[in-house]
């Protein structure tokens, strides 16, 4: 295992950040909404030909949709990449995707959702640190805690942060790569090329909309397919419309037991208002109830 990934460049004021779509297609107002809260931060933006098109629930064809990463990453004048919105569908341009271009040109990437799909390749497969925090079309909604950390990782990436999380379902200080993001994307991971690994790794989970057995299935199926061997400590994002989060919580505390390891809950970051953003990929400590990236 790698212990140190590249660190993109932070992003300077006036610089120009690339629009992609892995994922689903996209509401227009939203997305203007969006790209004109990057804007008023000081940002030029660059959205590709065709960015929005539609091939069932998709913004195009797969490899339409991985073309237009391949050229982002690829254009020297792009600085940045942030996703428009997450749904279904980054997993299948997996195969498409130009994994030296990607590797030899990193920049600051940033999604989440079904994006974790792509934070999880660029990290283990390109080698390089990427950023779990909103998507476009989320900005409009997301609360201002959300958009200020939202500028402050895109102009200061090598900064340290500290996340205060509320819960403690088991105590204890751990040091390792923060990895992760929606537990089913990841889980979809699973038995693929593109698995994941998470040996000595703070894992970060959050997800939305999935009632506490699947989650419970999810995390158990994982379990048994060793995912979790070695692993340094765990970090529990927002549950959002996941049913009651106390039984959530109990299903982290049987899942992670064994392992002894310290297991934090209540971070602000994935489905809901407040969506904190997080380096992924970056060597981090969980000391008592905070996250210090």
């Amino acid at each position: 295992m790698i212990s140190k990934l590249l660190q993109p460049k932070s992003l300077k004021i006036g610089e120009t950040i690339g629009i992609c779509a892995p994922s689903g297609t996209f509401n227009k107002t939203e997305f203007n909404q969006g790209l004109n809260i990057i804007k008023k931060m000081g940002f030029k933006i660059y959205i590709p030909k065709g960015l929005n098109k539609k091939k069932r629930y998709f913004a195009g064809s797969d490899i339409h949709r991985a073309n237009i990463i391949n050229h982002l990453f690829s254009n020297n004048d792009i600085k940045a990449i942030i996703c428009a919105k997450g749904g279904f569908g980054a997993i299948r341009i997996l195969p498409f995707l130009d994994y030296n271009i990607i590797r030899n040109n990193p920049k600051l990437f940033v999604g989440f959702s079904d994006i974790t799909s792509l934070l999880s390749v660029f990290e283990n497969k390109c080698f390089f640190q990427v950023i779990h925090g909103p998507v476009i079309t989320s900005l409009g909604e997301n609360s201002s805690t959300t958009l200020k950390s939202f500028f402050n990782i895109l102009t200061s990436f090598s900064s340290k942060v500290t996340f205060e999380n509320d819960i403690i379902l088991y105590k204890g200080n751990a040091q390792g790569i923060l990895s992760g993001g929606n537990l089913t994307t990841i889980c979809h991971l699973m038995g693929t090329n593109f698995q994941p690994g998470f040996k000595e790794k703070i894992l970060f989970l959050e997800e939305t909309r999935e009632a506490p057995y699947r989650i419970d299935r999810m995390l158990t199926q994982m379990k048994m397919a060793g995912a979790f061997n070695g692993i340094k400590g765990v970090v529990a994002g927002s549950f959002n419309d996941c049913g009651d989060i106390n039984m959530i919580f109990e299903i982290l505390l049987e899942i992670f037991h064994e392992f002894q390891i310290p297991v934090l809950a209540g971070l602000d970051a994935g489905h809901g208002k407040t969506n904190l953003c997080l380096p992924l990929g970056k060597m981090v400590r969980l000391d008592s109830n905070n996250l210090i990236c």
